[in-house]
């Protein structure tokens, strides 16, 4: 531990040096660094002191002998360092986060979840970026802006509409949150492969409540929960909510049963099982699934999507558009699935059946429009 504290008392370049020699050793030879080295190898390359090839190979190189805990936790607070974090004038707010580089085989609904929840009373946040590496997809930056909104909102300013009771919600771009973490996009995608910085960006909690606030994120891969889990006490979320959607987003299957994981007071995480059927959806397919004839991609793109995400994204606004004028389909259901769950966890409701009609309350009688449209 002294060794560590004499280290970290040094400069960036010589912090980065020390520790790339022993987390890029090799699959038998490599080493753990700890939560600290961590964080300050993070802040390092946020603040532009070492080189990008040093950068690469620190964020390689962890993913290659896999993150431990306090690494992970280390890089977390590397961001949270930068990050510019408000706390909103009201108690509680739900913060959800879909995976930051979107979806490329279905239209989300998630987009429209937050005032859908803030029509149920619920504070809701959402954040992200227009797009990143590896998928490109479509996300609710470029569903947003094409549905009208400002996506491009400070951090106070997002705070301050998610206070106004007819509004209740907001989306913050990293761009505003954290530049110094936007501006690693074109490393990111020069590295192709998943980092440690996917999974903790979606952490980073840039709009706080008084007096809680809670996480809600997707996941696919049910060893991520507990990492979620772990992650999300750590950033000092009070409640963490971890559904298994489509593709790794917010929104289950619409067709299957689902499960979630969840914590309440920081406490451990447990489970619980939902079939959409018990709410009343009955649908053949998991979610909106993309047309069958696509845009393609622009060709002034060499690294995006394979269809023009700007363009269904569009697509994906107008479904929501629809589902939020009381239009019955995947998307419609979609919404009432996810806010129910949502409900449910903040515990609004006791029965999660009495949550879904309460969300086609608000969808049916224009509540969710209108606090859709009150936004800037």
């Amino acid at each position: 531990m002294k060794d560590v504290e004499e280290l970290l008392q040094k400069d960036s370049k010589t912090i980065m040096r020390s520790i790339i020699q022993r987390i890029a050793t090799g699959p038998d030879m490599s080493k753990d660094i700890s939560l600290e080295e961590a964080r300050a190898g993070m802040r390092a390359i946020l603040d532009d002191a070492v080189d990008p090839v040093q950068a690469a190979i620190f964020l390689i190189a962890l993913r290659m002998k896999r993150e431990t805990d306090d690494e992970n936790k280390g890089i977390l607070d590397g961001i949270r360092d930068k990050t510019t974090t408000v706390t909103a004038d009201v108690d509680v707010i739900l913060d959800l986060s879909d995976p930051y580089n979107g979806y490329n085989r279905t239209l989300p609904a998630a987009p429209f979840l937050p005032a859908v929840l803030s029509a149920c009373g619920v504070a809701t946040v959402s954040h992200g970026v227009e797009t990143m590496s590896p998928k490109f997809g479509i996300t609710h930056h470029r569903v947003l802006k094409a549905a009208g909104k400002n996506i491009s909102l400070s951090v106070q300013q997002a705070a301050d509409q998610i206070s106004e009771n007819n509004v209740g919600w907001a989306y913050v771009d990293q761009k505003a949150y954290c530049p110094a973490l936007h501006d690693l996009t074109g490393l990111r995608t020069n590295i192709v492969k998943r980092q440690a910085i996917t999974t903790v960006e979606v952490l980073t909690g840039p709009i706080r409540g008084k007096n809680k606030t809670h996480y809600m994120s997707g996941y696919v891969h049910k060893p991520y929960t507990r990492v979620y889990a772990m992650l999300a006490r750590h950033a000092d979320f009070d409640g963490g909510l971890m559904i298994r959607g489509v593709e790794g987003g917010i929104t289950p299957s619409l067709r299957q049963s689902g499960k979630v994981f969840y914590y309440h007071d920081k406490g451990e995480e447990q489970a619980q099982d939902f079939n959409p059927e018990d709410l009343g959806i009955k649908q053949t397919v998991r979610a909106m699934p993309l047309p069958d004839e696509l845009p393609p991609a622009p060709e002034s793109e060499d690294v995006s999507a394979s269809f023009d995400a700007v363009a269904v994204a569009k697509m994906a606004a107008d479904a929501g558009i629809a589902a939020l004028n009381g239009t019955r389909g995947s998307t419609y259901d979609a919404l009432v699935y996810s806010a129910a769950i949502a409900l449910w966890h903040l515990k609004k409701y006791d029965d999660i059946k009495e949550a879904a009609n309460r969300v086609r309350e608000v969808l049916d009688n224009g509540d969710a429009l209108q606090h859709f449209n009150a936004a800037q």
